[in-house]
């Protein structure tokens, strides 16, 4: 999603947010280094297949989406991590890799760690490897709905699907 286009949609519900600008950056904690925001302050969208359906698994930068967590908690068959040729369409308006958490706007259910909630703040991508977005948790839940869950980890993520 382009900058615009996110600022318009969060606009539109009179949502209060910045964008901080960085240096291009494409891994989750080196965009936390560049921002200087801590890495469990930052969400990372993964993409994942949930029983060959994609979706959004939002986890703190310094963590990675645990699978067997998420196929637990979700009852699916099969949980694993959705190749980019898989995804990349799905996003026309944004960088690979730089997706903003807000499946709704791509129809996909969204999963996030149990962690963010727990902070009044999220930090996340917002369609370039360029810009951040930083709003209230409370903001964000209410317009993404995101199912709240345990499924991240710190370190190696677990690719058992």
């Amino acid at each position: 999603m382009s900058v615009a286009r996110l600022k318009d949609f969060l606009d539109s519900y009179c949502i209060r947010y910045i964008v901080i600008s960085h240096s291009v950056a494409y891994t989750a904690q080196g965009i936390a280094a560049l921002a200087h925001i801590p890495g469990k302050e930052l969400a990372k969208t993964v993409i994942v297949k949930i029983d060959g359906a994609l979706a959004m698994a939002v986890v703190p930068a310094s963590s990675q989406v645990d699978l067997p967590l998420l196929r637990a908690a979700t009852g699916a068959k099969s949980v694993e991590l959705a190749a980019e040729m898989e995804f990349r369409t799905s996003f026309p308006d944004c960088e690979t890799g730089a997706m903003p958490p807000f499946g709704n706007l791509y129809g996909m259910p969204i999963f996030a760690d149990t962690s963010l909630a727990q902070d009044e703040e999220i930090a996340f991508n917002a369609g370039t490897h360029r810009e951040l977005f930083r709003m209230r948790w409370a903001d964000y839940a209410g317009l993404v709905h995101p199912r709240v869950l345990q499924l991240a980890t710190p370190g190696a993520a677990r690719q058992a699907a």
